[in-house]
């Protein structure tokens, strides 16, 4: 059984050094024998969650299409960048929109509650996004979503990259590598045993 993973970035910055190392956590699962989908947040042009919105015309097209995107795979490999301290909040709206009711009636939350989760997160602080990944962690684990204790908090990430958006620290590389080759073998036991 081949397990799908949904790598998700929390920055929509061109040249992302949370992108950077998504793209290298992404490779350890592939390395795994996972199948790795990644997707940009900024391609799904999701308007700010608003109860009154969703009352008065629905839950958006671009949200429905990220709601079967996230229903579509067993995991979920996100990269959070650090916004004072907290975590981007284009990636609170989209988690937000999901959550919502799906359009064949079922709960937005039942399709998360029970995937694996791993994240990851890069800044130029020295606690590398750290704060942005415990911030996340408690919203997913409110949806249900099983983090995985391996994470990798890249600090310095500015000096991290080389120009071919490798890092440069190998035993930092086999670390991030790592957290993506977790979670497909977590998502594979998980689905084992479903």
């Amino acid at each position: 059984m081949t397990i799908r993973i949904l790598a998700v970035s929390g920055s929509s910055r061109r040249g992302s050094l949370n992108q950077k190392l998504l793209d290298v956590a992404a490779r350890g699962a592939r390395g795994a024998g996972a199948a790795v989908t990644p997707v940009r947040l900024a391609d799904y042009a999701l308007p700010l969650y608003d109860g009154d919105l969703e009352a008065d015309q629905g839950v958006p097209a671009a949200a429905r299409r990220l709601q079967a995107d996230f229903a579509a795979h067993d995991a979920l490999l996100i990269a959070t960048p650090e916004y004072n301290g907290g975590y981007a909040a284009a990636l609170k709206n989209a988690l937000d929109w999901v959550s919502r009711p799906r359009q064949d009636g079922t709960s937005g939350v039942a399709l998360l509650a029970g995937k694996a989760a791993a994240l990851v997160s890069a800044s130029p602080g020295q606690l590398g996004g750290l704060r942005s990944q415990l911030a996340l962690r408690t919203v997913l684990d409110k949806l249900g979503v099983l983090v995985l204790p391996d994470a990798f908090a890249l600090g310095l990430a500015h000096e991290a990259f080389d120009d071919a958006a490798e890092l440069k620290d190998k035993a930092a590389e086999k670390a991030v590598l790592h957290v993506g080759a977790a979670l497909c073998r977590t998502a594979r036991r998980l689905a084992a045993g479903s």
